[in-house]
């Protein structure tokens, strides 16, 4: 598997465009306790692509897996060190834990397929992904700003069919509604607050920027900007700076063996 400088498996060089993620992507409560529920009753836990630790539960038996130096780095004080390792090599015996889980991640897996089984092979209960679903992320409004960014972010995301097809047994996929106040800064998460996308470090923990050329990401930001001092943006979609929660791309899905 090629690697990045600073360990990063994948497309993307977390060593760039990690530094502040940690800051820019905290975990959001509302997302988490989806996730919580999801693990039901698990005590040991496995989280593959671990980053800084978000959604990282604090009551059960933690193991983290991180191939990035960067985000290994930013783990606060009371996570576990995550231990230096890429999803499609685990390194663990079989049916090691009661549940595994991966958010924002699998879409930075090389080879996708060889790391959902290596989750489910470690994994005697649910194997859990929070990522999202590539047919709905053109659907924001982002889009009329940024379509090269987002083509790159749907390009990159693998379905859920896809997903639960590799990981099988019982397979369910839950909407994951956006909470207006999102703490978590991926791109859906300013629904409802536009100038956040103003920020070049807003953008930059945001993965799929990094696929544009910087006149291309300077283009998009500068339409925001107009769009938004002039009021173009409010009049078509200010009604979103109020909306509670957004049902957008993001999804959880949840594997379960049949026997359980």
């Amino acid at each position: 598997m090629d690697r990045q400088a600073d360990g990063s498996a994948g497309d993307a060089n977390y060593g760039t465009i990690g530094r502040d993620y940690a800051m820019q992507r905290q975990p959001e409560p509302a997302i988490a306790a989806f996730i919580d529920d999801a693990l039901g009753a698990a005590r040991t836990v496995l989280n593959v692509g671990a980053g800084a630790g978000s959604y990282e539960p604090h009551d059960r038996d933690m193991t983290a897996v991180e191939p990035s130096a960067s985000m290994r780095a930013q783990r606060p004080e009371g996570l576990v060190p995550a231990i230096d390792a890429v999803a499609e090599a685990l390194p663990f015996p079989d049916g090691h834990f009661d549940a595994s889980m991966t958010t924002f991640s699998v879409h930075q897996w090389t080879r996708l397929e060889e790391g959902l089984r290596e989750m489910r092979r470690v994994t005697r209960g649910p194997v859990i992904v929070l990522s999202c679903d590539p047919d709905l992320v053109r659907q924001f409004w982002l889009n009329e700003y940024a379509p090269e960014v987002l083509a790159a972010e749907a390009r990159r995301y693998p379905s859920p069919g896809r997903i639960g097809s590799v990981l099988g047994g019982n397979v369910s996929v839950r909407h994951v509604p956006i909470p207006l106040l999102c703490r978590d800064g991926f791109n859906e998460a300013y629904y409802g607050r536009p100038e956040r996308l103003l920020d070049a470090a807003a953008r930059l923990a945001c993965s799929a920027w990094s696929f544009v050329t910087a006149a291309a990401a300077n283009a998009s930001v500068d339409h925001l900007r107009r769009d938004l001092e002039s009021g173009a943006w409010d009049r078509k979609h200010g009604h979103l700076r109020t909306q509670p929660a957004f049902d957008g791309s993001l999804r959880l899905l949840v594997s379960l063996p049949r026997a359980l």
